[in-house]
């Protein structure tokens, strides 16, 4: 996680520095990336403009920040971030920190960027108030993105989710299915598996899921990794098109994979990383011993075996992957190119 801190006056800067300091003790996951915008303290002042600088970390790029943290006025962070808003699944959470340490207000992305939440770690830490002015929070009602970013589920459909969090609001029942189970019982205006209801949401990968719903959210869960073989120098756009071919065959929505894998000796497969950067997925490689370890039944071949060292590569790569998952559909092959898909264990939690 990275978060881009920036100080608009010397009293916010102290007040920066011991959220630094505080925040750090507690995370050691995460990269601080501080600013100061300030006349008082030019050593540590930047060329070009506050917008710039946001700007810089806001987008989808290199140095993207998960969330930025402005202390200062609430209407300098406004402005600054005005230019580069685009939509709560794409903005960082976005914070704003009063330059005495009083109020932590959570400006942007409050639920599925998780400005909320982390808008009251910070107020904690600085024993300062936290405000918070989402709806559903003051009601206490749930809240499909935040729902969504806790469970790592994807949204499909935002205007489908803005339906459903009207009807919520407005207390009428809403169903939930899931083809994960419930690590505990839905709650805050949402009931498991209520096919009476004109609305629910409906958690699944497949995008032939069916619903008891006359209208239907449906969140796709990041619980799939792909296994990948291929001769080298594959182009990219070959991988693409047999990752595809594999998922549409298999009625499985792109969504819903988290990551990639191969062999080590893939580790620089230009193809199979240019295609996962392209995609914001992890790539991950294992040698041929920890594929052999992986338990379960697996196709073989004496061919792969001999120049890999291990008799099969996307079967097993991609239940490691899964943490040890349940081998959802294994080897394919197109023109060359194998593809196995694992699930891993998880549980939907309320």
């Amino acid at each position: 996680m990275t978060v881009l801190m920036i100080a608009c006056s010397v009293p916010a800067f102290r007040i920066m520095q011991e959220l630094e300091k505080k925040w750090k003790a507690l995370r050691a996951d995460i990269t601080f990336v501080c600013k100061v915008k300030c006349s008082g303290l030019p050593e540590l002042s930047e060329k070009g403009s506050l917008r710039d600088c946001v700007g810089e970390w806001f987008g989808a790029g290199a140095k993207r920040a998960d969330a930025i943290v402005f202390f200062g006025a609430a209407g300098i962070a406004v402005r600054a971030i005005a230019p580069f808003i685009r939509h709560k699944s794409l903005d960082p959470a976005v914070l704003v920190v009063d330059e005495r340490g009083k109020f932590c207000i959570s400006l942007l992305s409050g639920h599925a960027g998780g400005a909320n939440e982390l808008t009251g770690q910070v107020a904690e830490m600085l024993g300062a108030l936290a405000v918070i002015t989402t709806a559903t929070d003051l009601e206490g009602k749930f809240a499909v993105d935040d729902f969504a970013r806790k469970n790592d589920l994807v949204v499909t459909d935002w205007e489908m989710a803005k339906k459903i969090s009207v009807r919520i609001l407005n207390g009428t029942k809403v169903g939930i299915s899931s083809e994960l189970l419930f690590a505990n019982q839905p709650c805050g205006g949402v009931f498991a598996d209520d096919s009476s209801e004109d609305a629910g949401i409906v958690i699944s990968y497949r995008s032939t899921a069916s619903s008891p719903y006359r209208e239907t959210l449906q969140l796709a869960p990041r619980v799939l990794a792909l296994g990948i073989g291929c001769k080298k120098n594959t182009p990219k756009e070959k991988i693409e098109e047999a990752v595809n071919a594999c998922l549409a065959e298999e009625s499985i929505r792109c969504e819903a994979v988290f990551a990639a894998a191969s062999i080590d000796l893939k580790m620089r497969e230009q193809g199979i990383t240019a295609w996962c950067k392209e995609r914001g997925i992890p790539f991950f490689t294992y040698s041929a011993e920890e594929l052999r370890a992986v338990g379960g039944e697996f196709s073989g071949s004496p061919f792969v075996e001999k120049t890999t060292g291990v008799s099969n590569v996307c079967e097993r790569s991609a239940v490691l992957a899964a943490g040890n998952g349940t081998l959802l559909v294994g080897k394919k092959i197109y023109d060359g190119i194998t593809v196995a898909i694992a699930e891993k264990k998880g549980r939907i939690a309320f």
